[in-house]
């Protein structure tokens, strides 16, 4: 055994010889054959190491660029050797490698050393690495080769063969770096335990600090660390991290970086961790209960639009989103008073989007319910294209789209009369029940309905229709325009992505034994020739409804609802994210006929009235309520020119029951009573009268004559 371990050992020091006069001859025995091949290969690793830079975390700010959120696989913040504490590179040093200033890469004496202190074990002691040796083994492990389990597997072999071609590329990197650059960089990439690496993420994590402000026993103990994270972890075995911070102040003192008086005051002092150690939290589940919904907005939009999450993870990007931080903040309480998120069933979602001709700024999107793990069917809840939570639908907030395609039709504005009768029979649609009454035809389907109750009168303006909502007034405008031209105004005015769903609000599906599941919801509506359409049964996107309110306030302009203001990369370089261009999709006239249109829900008879006036609403706005046929779903929609907001009450449980309102708290039961006027318009009035304390009052646009009455 002695015999062999000298053998390696001979060898080991020829090679070691070789090397460092810069030949790449074989050399035959234990240690294997170092050729040409292996001299390329050593000098493309080094290559490849010089221009490939480690993980970094992703940071999401808000609109003013405070971060709320990150994302990582290696929590790390790169940092310039001038923003490290002298102390720590003098403990680093200290205890890894102190004549790192004076070697060209390996330290052969210490190297041989250690091989004859180890000798009995066959293999090179790792104790005598330098700090250049060191950063090639992590950034093999960490960077090169942090996919690749085999590759990582080669880089940490305790063999000879490993160890020489380390010391050849770390001999290559050390004619390439200086040896400032190559301490920062290894600061940078050494793991400190868990997700944590490099020396800024480590200061923040153990000690809430910054590189450049750690002292002596902090630096000493992250010194200390690097050796062995895991056994060393201070938290779990405190007595060992303290064993081992304090061995490295003596060999900072055996450095003659300190004095023995000064090595004694700072081995007496605590730990003194950060309560709790913790690395910033990585992913939206780590944003917050208020702003996770946002975050997974803001993953699933680049996702979408050729990020992957990968790149974000590792790209230490900087994205600066649209987030209006005290909105949200003060959406979600609002969701909550209405819906107490420990109700049992009942969602309570609000998306605000931020009206304009050249982008539409999503700027709060909260649910009454906490962003978490728990709660993993509400993580998709804004991240069209994927699904829509909503199944139920939002109502009779729908009848805008009929209303557009009237106006559009010509022939009528929103001073034009149109009829209300309390109850309608379509003979152009079907759908209904069988026996309509007064059909005379008791076993054919027309689509025949009522109005919710006896008080509207039988002749009104749109306007007042708008406001009211009568149902039958808007099925007899569809059949005038056409259920077609309606299904295709959604879209255009913003239902893009929840239109191209289908009936149970996920992607269409072809093999379906179910035909309706087969097809979108604007295929599925046009060739069934459903008169439903207008009264909203069908699943949508909380956040798309709040977009359709931006379009019309912004004269007709759809814009895709971004949460991206601007994305730089690790150098700070802007990458020149663009969204899709913006649409006119109907005229301006139209637009602002249309907002006019909808400006009296909120007063008089208007089904958001109690809830404005409960909030002391008085600026101008258009709005729009909607309560699905069996109550188990309820939507406001609305906006000023500032703001665009859309809410929507819906049953989120696996039972299909209405929602209760009137008496005592939001409950699901048999017979349901809630309405868009009431917990829904109740949450637009309350963020909303808060979103616009500090704004001045702004008049909505005028009207064409032409679009008053034609």
């Amino acid at each position: 055994m002695r015999t062999a371990s000298l053998a390696k050992l001979i060898g080991l020091c020829m090679v070691a010889g070789l090397l460092v006069a810069g030949m790449a001859i074989p050399v035959v025995g234990a240690v294997g054959l170092v050729s040409n091949r292996m001299s390329d290969h050593v000098a493309a690793t080094s290559l490849s190491m010089l221009d490939s830079p480690p993980p970094l975390m992703t940071t999401i700010t808000d609109k003013d660029g405070v971060p709320f959120a990150y994302l990582y696989d290696q929590y790390r913040v790169l940092t310039p050797p001038d923003k490290v504490a002298q102390v720590m590179k003098d403990a680093l040093v200290s205890a890894e490698d102190r004549r790192f200033y004076e070697h060209k890469g390996v330290d052969w004496l210490a190297t041989l050393r250690a091989a004859f202190r180890n000798q009995s074990e066959g293999t090179v002691s790792q104790g005598a690495s330098t700090i250049t040796q060191q950063y090639v083994k992590n950034h093999l492990v960490h960077v090169l080769e942090r996919e690749d389990v085999a590759g990582q597997k080669e880089a940490q072999e305790q063999t000879i063969a490993r160890k020489l071609r380390e010391a050849r590329i770390a001999m290559h990197v050390e004619a390439q770096l200086s040896k400032d650059e190559i301490l920062s960089r290894y600061l940078d990439v050494v793991p400190f335990g868990g997700t944590i690496y490099g020396i800024a993420a480590a200061s923040q994590a153990y000690f809430n600090t910054t590189p450049d402000l750690l002292t002596v026993p902090q630096a000493a103990m992250l010194a200390g660390m690097v050796n062995s994270p895991t056994f060393l972890d201070p938290e779990a075995r405190p007595d060992k991290a303290i064993e081992r911070r304090n061995m490295v102040i003596d060999q900072m003192t055996d450095n003659a970086k300190l004095s023995r008086e000064q090595a004694e005051v700072h081995k007496r002092a605590p730990l003194g961790l950060a309560e709790p150690v913790r690395p910033l939290s990585t992913g939206c589940v780590g944003s917050g209960p208020e702003f996770g919904f946002f975050c997974s907005f803001v993953v699933n939009h680049l996702t979408s639009n050729g990020y992957s999450l990968n790149e974000l993870k590792v790209g230490g990007y900087t994205i600066q989103t649209t987030l209006d931080r005290a909105l949200t903040i003060q959406a979600k309480q609002a969701a909550e008073a209405q819906v107490p998120k420990t109700t049992e069933g009942i969602a309570n979602t609000a998306a605000v989007v931020r009206p304009g001709k050249e982008r539409h700024d999503v700027v709060a999107l909260v649910a009454n319910r906490d962003y978490g793990l728990d709660k993993a069917k509400f993580q998709t809840q804004f991240d069209l294209p994927s699904a829509v939570e909503n199944k139920f639908g939002a109502g009779s907030v729908y009848k805008v789209f009929t209303a557009a395609a009237a106006l559009e039709k010509g022939r009528l504005g929103i001073e034009s009369i149109v009829e209300s009768p309390g109850s309608h029979t379509s003979r152009v649609y079907r759908g209904g029940a069988p026996g309509c009454p007064g059909t005379g035809e008791p076993f054919t389907y027309w689509y025949c309905l009522r109005n919710h109750d006896g008080s509207y009168p039988p002749r009104m303006t749109l306007k007042e229709a708008l406001a009211t909502s009568p149902n039958t007034a808007f099925v007899i405008l569809e059949e005038r325009v056409g259920l077609d031209a309606v299904v295709d105004m959604a879209h255009r005015l913003g239902m893009r992505d929840t239109m191209a769903t289908n009936i149970a609000g996920v992607p269409p599906d072809p093999k379906s034994k179910q035909k309706e599941l087969r097809v979108t919801q604007s295929e599925f509506y046009k060739k069934a020739g459903n008169a439903s359409f207008t009264l909203g049964p069908a699943p949508t996107s909380t956040l798309e409804l709040a977009n359709v309110a931006a379009t019309v306030m912004s004269g007709g302009v759809w814009c895709r609802p971004t949460p991206i203001v601007k994305i730089t990369d690790r150098h700070g370089k802007d990458v020149g994210y663009a969204e899709p261009p913006c649409e006119q999709v109907v005229e301006e006239p139209l637009a602002n006929a249309l907002a006019v249109g909808m400006s009296e829900d909120d007063q008089g008879r208007g089904t958001a009235a109690a809830a404005a006036k409960q909030f002391g609403w008085t600026r101008p706005a258009l709005g729009k309520t909607g309560t699905t046929e069996e109550y188990k779903s309820a939507a406001f929609l609305g906006a000023t020119p500032d703001y665009a907001g859309a809410v929507q009450v819906f049953n989120d449980s696996t039972s299909p029951r209405g929602i209760c309102v009137k008496t005592g708290a939001p409950r699901l039961c048999g017979e349901g009573d809630i309405y868009g006027g009431t917990l829904p318009a109740r949450t637009w009035f309350d963020f909303m009268m808060k979103a616009h304390a500090n704004l001045p009052e702004k008049p909505l646009p005028p009207v064409e004559p032409r679009y008053l009455r034609p």
